[in-house]
């Protein structure tokens, strides 16, 4: 497996999907590097030289893209900072609801959790 900014790559898929798997790095993202470091989108991962492996990493380091764990930080932070102001976003991420305003009177069970069952009672057996 190529090992290109601390993430291990599939050696066996194309270039262009393989840089996918850099979290903050999409379809768009992977061709434009590939596009500033001369490589061609169908070379298989396992196939690249180290020239070739570094000049991606150059590329991705003077494309100047946010990924990894600096991407994880800031979407974090920003999270933190609407929480903290307490506006509709950061209410709806407190309290584990859908942010974009999709329906939750029958949707919305990958958000909320499996049913909860409220206020029924058994009655007492005599």
């Amino acid at each position: 497996m190529a090992r290109i900014i601390g993430v291990e790559v599939p050696s066996n898929k194309r270039i262009d999907i393989a840089l996918r798997y850099i979290y903050g790095i999409g379809p768009s993202n992977a061709i434009e590097i590939l596009e500033r470091a001369n490589i061609d989108r169908t070379v298989r991962a396992k196939d690249l030289t180290e020239q070739q492996l570094s000049q991606i990493v150059h590329a991705i380091q003077e494309g100047k893209y946010v990924i990894e764990g600096d991407l994880r930080r800031e979407i974090g932070m920003n999270l933190k900072r609407l929480q903290g102001i307490k506006c509709y976003r950061g209410i709806r991420h407190m309290r584990g609801l859908p942010v974009r305003g999709q329906r939750t009177q029958t949707n919305a069970r990958t958000r909320k959790g499996p049913r909860r069952t409220v206020g029924v009672q058994r009655a007492a057996a005599k």
